[in-house]
């Protein structure tokens, strides 16, 4: 893997994890008895307004993955995905109704109600 691909910009083209959801990585690993702090963050066609996030933990990135890291965790993405969540921030928000990671991506034009897809314009 190359500089530009560790340092996670590929002609400004950024994915950034919020202090909060790097937070929640780092104590969603260490209950899983994880040494790396990895979460994965694909774009895949379904869900119902197009396209859904897929989100997992992971121990190592993929040879083609850009990685962005935030409080010393690690976020990959890969090159297919990240045109689709260019720009976005990840967050992890706890509200009345539960926990979740959310995602704030400028290139989608609406997204469903649990905000687990999206579509873009």
């Amino acid at each position: 893997m190359d500089d530009l691909a560790l340092n996670g910009d590929i002609a400004g083209l950024e994915v950034s994890l919020s202090p909060a959801a790097a937070a929640q990585v780092a104590k969603l690993c260490e209950k899983e008895e994880r040494a790396n702090k990895i979460l994965r963050v694909m774009v895949e066609g379904g869900g119902c307004s197009g396209f859904q996030y897929i989100f997992e933990l992971v121990d190592a990135p993929g040879d083609d993955d850009l990685v962005f890291e935030t409080d010393g965790v690690r976020l990959v993405v890969d090159p297919i995905s990240l045109p689709l969540l260019a720009g976005s921030t990840i967050d992890y928000v706890v509200s009345l109704v539960g926990a979740s990671f959310q995602i704030d991506n400028p290139n989608a034009a609406s997204s469903c109600g649990c905000g687990t897809s999206f579509s873009i314009g």
